[in-house]
């Protein structure tokens, strides 16, 4: 009896154990549990793999969009089962004919993925990702991606290079557009909407595709905000500033992970066996696969790191890299590597496994091709709504002088500047598969609305430096009740390799706009760009500044029902507005000198008499021609309304390590207008094992009040919320002395304190 009910009682205890595994994996982080019965069909399709093969599964190949046929050997490569996956294949006839090759008459007919990068929207474009950030709405975020995943499907994409992760403090640094900003805690939430929008719940959904974690780690910290550049770090910042947010995205259940360009401390990412074995598998339990960014493997030579590709090959290898993009170190070397037992066969087996468990969970060997009916939608009246309104709750309100906005819509409007009508820029950068024609411009919105307005260029692009286009733009200036100053910077002057030393507004917008103030009329500066612009020249010539960003293919009508009040500004600053570049580096979040910069000691340059004795002027750390502060600091936004902070309390003044402690603030709408209100709690550790930042966004809440409304709004923390990696490289909170603010920004807010204790 008991011999009959073995192999029955073996296959219940494995379906209890399957359907635990199941509900482990709808409570938990689906993507990271690993499926026993993909785990053996992988070890199964692994013993009948060549080496060949399986050196394929790790070649990530592109081919031109150019192209009028596919190459004949790279045909062939598929049909030897040399190819892993392929990026920007955009013609359909390619991904379907590629797919059916790998499919049909390579040996095991493991699926292709096909990648691409959709950044912020594949047809219908949302605002860059450093404007989303501004919204800090993880709905929103969530929302754009999932509609960008349910677009790009259609056309046979299954796996996304995004998000990035990358924490960002120089505006200089051109991919600072592509960033969720300056702060750790608030890149950690962005990131999990990211994975959530593009994977959902179920990766196999055929509308869903992979996300990858860029760029792992540190490329926001690139010294002097130039692309590629190195990157110095402790590994106490780099654990408490730059990992968070990827571990963040792991734990939502991130497919992949992008090695980055930059070297980390003498080592470059891609190579880097300490970041991509120790921290992310071993610590973060990251069980997807790892991709190279563009040509990275053999950039390792000119990072003086490798000798040759082989032996970029060989470290990338040893390093822990699964899949090597576009460059062929791993192609043309891991056999020979493999043959001189400089690479083991069990690390290139653990490579392939890493890449056909994400296959399997992306349900591709069950449904390999993209459904002909799925049409993606594109420029659907759903998606333009919600990227209408992720335009609008980007744009951040940074000067409104005697209130100027909202101005009505039967107000005699100039509109002016290069980038009132400018669909190609207006959309951004990584903006591939966006389309200028289906772009919705401010001049398109107000020729929509019958406005009252004239149009007149000033200059013909961002970088323009003739005036040839002055007369005319000062003509109807001078007729108008109101000017529309629409300027900025062109996309292609933000992201990848587009550093840039002078964030000023670019070519002649400075100039145009000093002449356009002599009219004594009030001028409105929309800018449009894909970093802070540095404004300290012309600000004081401008009655209102509002900032877009590169608002995306609804720009224009979020923008015209934000200057007419029809909705009001929501966005508020994901990163610190720089005086002038020279600041930078610039964040909020900073460590203290041991003389820190105060208001009161603070002597400005001018204030200096002429042949003074040589002193320590001021005794703290500034510039003297700038001082210490932001033009605007992080979190900082104005709306048509008002607010006023009162009653601030916590629960106790001092909590245990197993206590929350509860904060209370009474907020008024004081205005006339009902708002949104974005309040920001911060917390500073006064004294620890190391050096503490000044600052720490913990919490932020939107809160919407009528006019004249009072809501009491509570959070709560604990010590879990205070915890920090030290010199030992150990994570914990310490006991001792907190302050803690509530306000509207980093700046400015109601401040108490607290302790910790045991």
């Amino acid at each position: 009896m008991n011999k009959v009910n073995k192999p029955i009682m073996k296959k219940i205890f494995l379906l209890l154990l399957f359907i635990l595994i199941l509900i482990s994996c709808k409570e938990n982080k689906p993507k990271l549990v690993k499926d026993a019965a993909y785990e053996n069909k992988i070890d199964a399709l692994i013993s009948k793999m060549t080496l060949e093969e399986k050196i394929g599964q790790t070649n990530l190949r592109g081919v031109s969009s150019r192209a009028k046929i596919l190459p004949k050997d790279l045909k062939e490569s598929v049909k030897k089962g040399n190819v892993g996956a392929f990026l920007n294949i955009m013609n359909l006839d390619y991904v379907d004919e590629l797919q059916r090759l790998a499919i049909e008459e390579s040996p095991n007919g493991i699926p292709l993925i096909f990648g691409r990068d959709v950044i912020h929207g594949f047809k219908t474009l949302f605002p860059i990702p450093l404007g989303l950030a501004a919204t800090w709405d993880a709905q929103i975020v969530e929302k754009s991606s999932e509609i960008a995943a349910f677009e790009a499907s259609a056309a046979g994409i299954r796996w996304t290079f995004a998000p990035m992760l990358d924490i960002a403090r120089d505006s200089r640094w051109g991919r600072i557009a592509e960033s969720p900003g300056e702060d750790t805690y608030l890149a950690t939430i962005l990131g999990e909407a990211y994975i959530k929008g593009f994977q959902g719940d179920d990766l196999s959904n055929p509308h869903r595709i992979a996300a990858s974690a860029k760029h792992y780690i540190a490329y926001g910290a690139a010294i002097g905000g130039r692309d590629y550049n190195t990157v110095n770090l402790s590994e106490p910042l780099l654990r408490n500033v730059y990992l968070p947010p990827f571990k963040s995205a792991i734990d939502a259940g991130a497919a992949t992970v992008m090695s980055s360009f930059n070297e980390i401390n003498g080592i470059p990412a891609t190579g880097n066996e300490f970041l991509l074995k120790d921290v992310l598998r071993g610590e973060l339990k990251f069980d997807g696969f790892v991709v190279s960014d563009w040509n990275s493997v053999i950039e390792m030579i000119a990072h003086g790191f490798a000798r040759d590709e082989k032996h970029a090959g060989e470290l990338a290898a040893k390093g822990g890299l699964d899949m090597e993009m576009t460059s062929e170190a791993y192609e043309n070397h891991l056999k020979e590597l493999i043959k001189e037992n400089r690479v083991t066969i069990e690390e290139l087996n653990e490579f392939v496994r890493n890449i056909l468990r994400i296959k399997f969970r992306l349900g591709l060997f069950q449904n390999p091709y993209r459904s002909k009916k799925h049409t993606g939608n594109f420029y659907a009246e759903k998606h333009l709504k919600e990227a209408k309104k992720a335009a609008m709750r980007s744009t951040v309100l940074l000067k409104n002088k005697n209130s100027i906005l909202p101005i009505s819509t039967k107000t005699k409007v100039a509109i002016i500047g290069p980038l009132a009508n400018a669909p190609h820029e207006q959309l951004g950068t990584w903006a591939f598969d966006g389309e200028k024609e289906h772009t919705n411009t401010p001049l398109t919105a107000y020729r929509n609305a019958n406005a009252n307005f004239k149009f007149a260029k000033g200059l013909t692009h961002s970088r323009d430096i003739s005036k040839k286009g002055f007369k005319k733009a000062i003509e109807i200036a001078k007729k108008s009740d109101v000017i529309l100053f629409f300027g900025g910077e062109e996309a292609i002057l933000s992201g990848e390799a587009h550093s840039r030393a002078n964030i000023d507004l670019p070519g002649a917008q400075e100039e145009l706009i000093q002449e356009l103030a002599k009219t004594g009329k009030p001028i409105v500066l929309i800018i449009m760009a894909g970093r802070p612009i540095t404004i300290t020249n012309i600000i004081e010539k401008t009655d209102a500044v509002l900032m877009a960003w590169h608002p995306g293919t609804m720009g224009g009508e979020a923008l015209y029902e934000v200057l007419h009040g029809i909705n009001s500004p929501e966005g508020r600053l994901p990163v610190s507005w720089p005086k002038i570049a020279g600041q930078l580096p610039f964040f909020y979040n900073h460590k203290n000198t041991g003389r820190p910069a105060d208001s009161a000691s603070f002597i400005p340059m001018e204030k200096i008499p002429i042949a003074a004795w040589q002193s320590s002027l001021g005794n703290d750390s500034h510039y003297l021609d700038a001082g210490f502060t932001p033009h605007f600091p992080f979190g900082y936004g104005l709306t048509y309304t008002s607010f006023n902070y009162s009653e601030m309390s916590i629960s106790k003044n001092a909590i245990h390590f197993n206590e929350d402690l509860e904060v209370k603030v009474s907020i008024k709408n004081t205005g006339e207008k009902d708002g949104k209100e974005l309040v920001q709690l911060y917390v500073q550790d006064i004294v620890g094992s190391i050096t503490r930042p000044v600052k720490e966004l913990k919490r932020f809440k939107h809160v919407f009040l009528k006019s004249g409304e009072t809501r009491e709004i509570s959070f709560k923390i604990s010590s879990k919320d205070l915890e920090f990696v030290n010199h030992k490289i150990i994570k914990a909170a310490e006991e001792g002395a907190f302050n803690l603010w509530v306000g509207p920004n980093a700046a400015q807010g109601l401040k108490t304190s607290f302790i910790l204790q045991k």
